[in-house]
């Protein structure tokens, strides 16, 4: 027991002596967790700016203009009376969309010849197209309903009658869970996330990289013979780092007013099983890959695109079958889907059970593979004279 406490020691002067894994491994969760906290803080998306092009210039255009102004998402940065230079100056005001008011839109709503609106969208930004978009159409649709409504008023339809004139159905719409659509809640958690585990997958490429590169492995091998302690020497550190991080995850919810205080408990149990699997990945290209360089080089091709692949922005059913395959293969996968069931949805440990196995499943597999390399890899070096 001593002497895996001598070696657990050991591990940690070698990443406090290694001032850039140091550095990236807790500064780069900290910079990370503040910076993307301060980006996304607001949440929500207001004020985009938009073009209005009023050709009627009539009361009735100004009720639109005036719905507008009205919605939050929405900002006129510009009101122009014909379509001179639009183009150009629609991208000197970065408007994420135009709205173009026809001549005698007035005229032609009251005489029933049902002018158009033409909307053009800005779509260079898919998320701010969206809320623009959205928004516009929610003015629009009130408008027309009070035009419609307003039209049966005068021709004497009572009061109590008008909204089952005006409409042949209702329709409502019930947000769930992130009810206020705020991105801070929906994509912060998942940024970090990732970051855990490509910090993770860079400290463990040098796990048994270094000792080769050093000379260190054959001492290392024979102050402890045991394959599974030696595997624990490197993995441990790691995992009480990682805690460390999670501890500085959850006060970041707190500075940063995050509603994440249900299901916490069961969220740090999947987290343990997350970071487990990661590690597994990590030690087997150390294991396998001598060289320092090239072994973080392996892992950061592996983490690099694994938000992307991870369904978590974008759905994997979306995605081609043998995306899906690698997809499934990368333990934030599994974990980010039981962070959406928990955390956002509010489910129970029992509904993430697939997610859990999966990455039990990893870890296994890289886990017997790490031992079986490590077993040959020991062997060759013993036998070098």
């Amino acid at each position: 027991m001593r002497n895996f406490s001598t070696l657990l020691k050991r591990e940690f002067t070698l990443f406090w002596q290694n001032k850039v894994l140091r550095l990236l491994f807790i500064g780069a969760p900290l910079l990370y967790g503040i910076l993307l906290g301060y980006v996304y803080g607001k949440g929500k998306v207001t004020d985009l700016p938009i073009i209005v092009v009023d050709e009627d210039r009539t009361e009735m255009s100004a009720k639109v203009l005036q719905m507008f102004d009205d919605n939050e998402v929405l900002n006129i940065a510009s009101l122009l009376y014909d379509q001179n230079n639009l183009s150009q100056i629609a991208i000197d005001e970065e408007a994420v969309c135009v709205v173009i008011i026809p001549k005698d839109f007035a005229k032609m709503v009251l005489t029933k010849k049902y002018p158009e609106i033409v909307t053009i969208v800005n779509a260079s930004n898919v998320l701010t197209a969206n809320y623009a978009s959205t928004a516009l159409q929610i003015c629009l649709g009130t408008l027309k309903a009070g035009i419609q409504m307003e039209t049966l008023r005068k021709q004497g339809i009572a009061e109590s009658l008008l909204a089952t004139r005006y409409e042949p159905f209702k329709t409502t719409f019930i947000k769930k869970y992130n009810r206020s659509t705020n991105y801070m809640y929906f994509l912060w958690p998942g940024v970090l996330a990732a970051v855990l585990q490509q910090v993770l997958l860079l400290g463990l490429a040098l796990a048994f990289a270094s000792e080769y590169e050093n000379g260190t492995f054959k001492e290392l091998s024979k102050k402890c013979p045991s394959l599974l302690k030696l595997m624990s020497v490197k993995i441990i550190p790691y995992l009480i780092m990682s805690f460390g991080l999670w501890i500085m995850y959850w006060l970041f919810t707190l500075w940063f007013r995050i509603p994440f205080y249900d299901n916490l408990l069961p969220l740090t149990f999947v987290a343990g099983i997350f970071v487990i699997s990661v590690c597994f990945i990590g030690i087997l290209v150390s294991i396998l890959v001598p060289n320092q360089l090239k072994a973080t080089e392996i892992l950061m091709v592996i983490a690099t695109p694994s938000f992307i692949l991870s369904g978590f922005t974008w759905p994997l059913s979306q995605m081609p079958v043998w995306v899906q395959a690698i997809a499934n293969c990368i333990p934030l996968t599994h974990f980010l889907q039981a962070f959406r069931v928990l955390i956002i949805e509010n489910g129970t440990l029992a509904q993430t059970t697939a997610a859990i196995w999966n990455m039990v499943i990893i870890g296994a597999i890289c886990g017997t593979l790490s031992y079986i390399a490590l077993h040959f890899k020991r062997k060759s070096i013993l036998k070098e004279v």
